[in-house]
């Protein structure tokens, strides 16, 4: 499987080969749908919080006698159906994260890949570097490129000049290798890999 390698200013840089087993897996929602939910419940706060009975203020007298009142038989001011009581089985402070196979998550990585190769929408770049940190000389590499949603993935260390550039461009994110993952490879239209990203990529999914 080879693609081709450009620049940034969109000129043809030869070709690359890329592996089937990571490059070349048939497409699979149910794996990528398991993955986007177990990142975005890991994201989750969790910190929302009401008080319940025992934890709001007000007195534990008990407001009405127990018989001959012709009403209910209320214990306290505090209970949930009075204003400003207790909530009753309300949210408490708790980790939303669920559970997820390690082989799950690299099999949904790998085939989050070959979806966007499959579908065209994969860019190979010879290297991402700027010899400046200026927006706008970035914007239009990007427009000679015509790419304007996309998720730009590099080697380990990125290019500091790049990622600032980046920073203020509206739907273009930049990733080092590791931090490569199934949902922001989904969010973004087009998905740019560096020649240094690819290889670190195919070390560490074969």
């Amino acid at each position: 499987m080879e693609v081709k390698v450009t620049n940034l200013d969109n000129k043809a840089s030869g070709t690359l080969a890329l592996s089937k087993d990571v490059f070349g897996l048939p497409a699979r929602a149910d794996l990528l749908q398991r993955t986007v939910i177990w990142q975005l419940a890991k994201r989750q706060q969790g910190t929302h919080k009401t008080k319940t009975y025992g934890e709001v203020s007000g007195s534990t007298r008990k407001i009405v006698n127990q018989k001959g009142s012709g009403g209910a038989r209320h214990g306290g001011i505090r209970a949930p159906q009075f204003r400003g009581g207790g909530k009753a089985f309300g949210p408490v402070v708790r980790s939303h994260a669920i559970d997820l196979p390690k082989k799950v998550r690299k099999l949904a990585l790998k085939t989050a890949l070959s979806v966007k190769l499959a579908e065209g929408k994969l860019l190979v770049l010879d290297a991402a570097t700027l010899g400046g940190a200026k927006t706008k000389d970035l914007a239009g590499k990007l427009k000679a490129l015509n790419v304007d949603s996309a998720l730009f993935i590099d080697g380990k260390v990125l290019d500091n000049n790049f990622a600032l550039a980046a920073r203020s461009l509206r739907n273009i994110d930049v990733l080092p290798e590791q931090g490569a993952n199934v949902y922001d490879i989904l969010r973004r239209d087009t998905l740019v890999l560096t020649k240094a990203a690819v290889e670190a990529l195919e070390a560490r999914l074969k």
